[in-house]
């Protein structure tokens, strides 16, 4: 049968175009988290039904007695005091009667299935409050045909949800059609029966009829949530562009790092050189090491390196040394391994204490005129720790 175009002119078979083509990457723990705060999560429907129905269920075959004491004791009410009062002048006392009869009766229905729904809820996405889905998106004012043809006409979703409610109205409808032809010939003596058993009879056919009804929706339920679970998952998923484009910005822009990690080393060096001059000794390579040591007896346990630098910075800590006439003692071995074990702000090894113990003690007992003359030239020529030079060789410095 050939339309005319008139009934196509509205519709664009973009409507119907694949826009998860590309989509071929699981979701992250990021979209996942962003998705439950914006109150997008999978749940099944009939399970919280049914879990509310077998609950209000069990509530009505607990109160029963007392909700049919309560109205009975309304109605009696209502048919002895119909006589005496004119609702148009104790309109007040009949509403407020009513209330009270009518919230002691629905009270303990209502408290269950409140609570019923909150329990479903939090068996199926655990405790979660947010305001986002009810708050007003004018987004979603203008529809979007397309997506609302493919999920409810061409997806997976619409086909399980469309097989899903035939399959339950034919089997609510069996499970109806069986009770109630089972029960026609009590039904018909009901017409000869006292008003209390027909009552009693209807009423316990009725809820024959909802509990088998609510089996059937928890037996729907269990499918029916592992299929929500697996349609949210897929809704969720990713293209490769998109899982790149997170992971820069959970990282971080490579660029970016980088220059923030300059900028930090570059603090870092700056707060390092502050504190030479407060350095009792600078212990040197000379030209590429330069480790500084701070030692107070009172304070400190063992000495402290405060700063220590290589190339460049080793040259900066040397002229900053200079400058604050700090003792420069070159030390090519002990500059070395205090450098590469030793951290900034921490006391040195132990196995440091004696070569650098030695160093102290040479620079405590240098000449002071000594020290200002050949501030920085002091060595220690011999391999591994050995102690530094004497006092008269070029470079012994004292302590300030």
């Amino acid at each position: 049968m050939a339309y005319p175009p008139s009934a196509l002119a509205g519709v664009h078979l973009q409507w119907f175009a694949q826009d998860d083509e590309s989509k071929t990457e699981d979701p992250t723990e990021h979209k996942k988290r962003k998705a439950r705060e914006e109150g997008r999560v999978p749940k099944s429907q009939d399970l919280t039904a049914g879990i509310g129905l077998i609950l209000t269920m069990g509530t009505l075959a607990m109160f029963g007695p007392y909700m049919l004491a309560n109205l009975r004791q309304m109605l009696r009410w209502f048919l002895e005091v119909s006589v005496e009062l004119d609702i148009t002048r104790d309109g007040g006392p009949i509403v407020s009667v009513f209330f009270y009869y009518f919230l002691r009766i629905m009270l303990p229905v209502v408290s269950v299935a409140f609570v019923a729904a909150i329990v479903s809820n939090l068996l199926q996405v655990g405790f979660l409050f947010t305001t986002k889905p009810i708050r007003p998106d004018f987004k979603k004012i203008v529809p979007k045909f397309g997506q609302f043809f493919k999920r409810m006409l061409f997806s997976a979703e619409g086909a399980f949800n469309l097989i899903k409610s035939i399959f339950k109205v034919c089997l609510i409808g069996v499970i109806v059609f069986v009770n109630i032809n089972g029960a026609v010939p009590e039904l018909i003596r009901l017409f000869t029966s006292p008003l209390w058993n027909s009552f009693t009879y209807i009423a316990s056919l009725a809820m024959r009829i909802i509990f088998q009804c609510t089996l059937l929706l928890l037996a729907i339920a269990i499918p029916d949530y592992l299929f929500q679970r697996f349609q949210f998952n897929k809704q969720l998923m990713m293209t490769k562009q998109e899982v790149k484009e997170e992971h820069k910005m959970m990282e971080g822009d490579p660029l970016v790092k980088g220059r923030l990690r300059r900028r930090m080393q570059e603090i870092a060096a700056r707060n390092m050189i502050a504190n030479v001059p407060k350095a009792d000794v600078v212990i040197t390579n000379p030209t590429h090491y330069a480790v500084a040591l701070e030692w107070n007896r009172q304070r400190m346990a063992a000495p402290v390196v405060s700063a220590k630098g290589l190339d460049e910075v080793a040259q900066r800590i040397k002229t900053i040394a200079r400058e604050s006439r700090v003792p420069i003692v070159e030390n090519r071995p002990l500059a070395r391994a205090l450098y590469a074990e030793s951290e900034l702000g921490d006391p040195i090894p132990e196995k440091f204490y004696e070569a650098v113990a030695t160093v102290l003690a040479h620079v405590s007992k240098a000449d002071a005129r000594a020290r200002a003359r050949y501030l920085g030239q002091a060595q220690s020529a011999q391999p591994g720790f050995p102690p530094p030079a004497s006092a008269s060789q070029p470079g012994a410095a004292a302590s300030r």
